[in-house]
């Protein structure tokens, strides 16, 4: 176990490394950051001082290193745009998406995986049949106009939730969140639902082909054949079964969540590093889009490690190879 995170942890080093090479290049192409920062009245010869003060004469190796350098320091630099810290802004907005995207995320795998249970379980039912149906909502419909909906529907028409904005919000250890008042809990519903409903009908769809895929093994009709109660074979054999692929899954579709939260925030106005990754594409600043990518890439290292890890508690399969290889 130990020799397998140690691999897994040299490898995200590297996918780190990467990822910031790429970004950093990328980002030379999206624009001037100087014509971003003064106004058109700003001689040349100012532009050229700010050019060399913040470094961008350098070759872009040496950008880079110094870049890397910082990194490693906890330090991102200084935002072109607001002039302000690029981690304290990152901070501020981050606890905004990662609730939102936990949120999501549990909303998601919950429903989903029930979902996929019951139309697995009574697959030739009406109600099954009608959910299956429904789902391809979720999956055909772009993220953006689903949350246009539910803001006409519900906001609009119904007045029933806000439109945008995150609510009141309370700070309990440094930490802001919405979850603990009703107007912070009210604003939650809908970007909720537009992130996670793609989620949620991937999970569905896939517990629910494993769960008839598993509920057709030998081990299961052995399982009834001994007078294993219905509850018992669904739910202690073959869910269980079931649940080994779809935690990777999960798990991925997590870090995916996050990512790609960035169409919900836009759409809501969420105050999240999203919505900030945004405006900073939109004024080259080019020092918090290459943190955000760098925070994105260390969320899904972390995540894939942790369904690794899992991947091979819940799967006994692993731990028996790996004894087998050992001896």
């Amino acid at each position: 176990m130990i020799a397998f995170i140690l691999r897994r942890l040299v490898q995200s080093v590297l996918v780190m490394l990467v990822v910031s090479l790429v970004s950093f290049v990328m980002f030379r192409f999206v624009g001037d950051p100087i014509a971003a920062i003064v106004g058109q009245e700003t001689s040349i010869a100012d532009r050229e001082t700010l050019r060399e003060h913040l470094g961008l004469n350098d070759p872009v190796l040496m950008q880079f290193l110094g870049f890397i350098g910082r990194v490693v320091q906890g330090d991102f630099g200084i935002s072109y745009r607001l002039q302000q810290p690029v981690m304290e802004l990152i901070l501020s907005r981050l606890p905004a998406t990662l609730e939102l995207a936990l949120v999501s995320g549990v909303v998601a795998f919950v429903a989903g995986v029930a979902l996929g249970v019951y139309t697995a379980l009574n697959r030739r039912g009406v109600a099954a049949a009608t959910i299956m149906s429904t789902s391809l909502i979720g999956v055909s419909l772009p993220t953006f106009l689903i949350g246009v909906l539910l803001i006409w529907v519900f906001a609009v028409e119904l007045q029933w939730l806000p439109s945008f904005g995150r609510g009141e919000t309370v700070t309990v250890g440094g930490w802001t969140t919405g979850f603990l008042t009703g107007s912070g809990r009210a604003s939650l519903v809908l970007p909720v639902i537009t992130l996670g409903l793609y989620q949620m009908t991937l999970i569905m769809r896939l517990v629910r082909a494993e769960m008839l895929e598993v509920l057709r093994t030998d081990y299961i009709k052995f399982a009834r054949a001994r007078g294993l109660s219905n509850r018992a074979v669904n739910f202690g054999h073959a869910l269980k079964n079931t649940l080994v692929p779809v935690i990777t899954i999960a798990g991925l579709q997590l870090g995916s969540i996050i990512a790609f939260a960035i169409i919900t925030e836009t759409v809501f106005q969420w105050p999240g590093v999203g919505a900030l990754f945004i405006n900073s594409v939109q004024f080259v600043d080019v020092p918090v889009m290459a943190a955000y990518l760098l925070l994105i890439s260390f969320i899904f290292v972390v995540i894939n490690l942790i369904v690794d890890l899992l991947y091979y508690v819940v799967d006994p399969r692993l731990r028996v190879d790996r004894a087998s290889a050992r001896h």
